[in-house]
């Protein structure tokens, strides 16, 4: 599912509000989680999992083509762990 088709679904279940204000609402959302994760901040939704950033150190990688050793940079990445509730969900279809 993609962003648009979350809105037209929330749209669908909720046609007392304005296609508008839910793309705001989602978009605000959305918005929240990254600027928590980007001050380094862990974001729960609870029964949905938790998103967190993951330090990964510089390393020496290879390129698969030539073979070459490379240097790879430390990073930050996005981290995702399911919920109990949607591991349950996703497994007891």
């Amino acid at each position: 599912m993609i962003k648009s088709e979350l809105i037209t679904r929330l749209v669908e279940v909720n046609p007392h509000l304005y296609q508008s204000d839910i793309e705001r609402i989602v978009n605000t959302i959305f918005n929240e989680i990254t600027d928590a994760l980007a001050q380094g901040n862990r974001v729960e939704l609870r029964g949905f999992g938790a998103f967190s950033v993951k330090h990964r150190p510089a390393r020496i990688g290879r390129n698969p083509r030539t073979g070459e050793s490379v240097n790879v940079p430390e990073k930050h990445v996005p981290y995702f762990k399911t919920g109990k509730d949607l591991r349950e969900k996703l497994n007891n279809k």
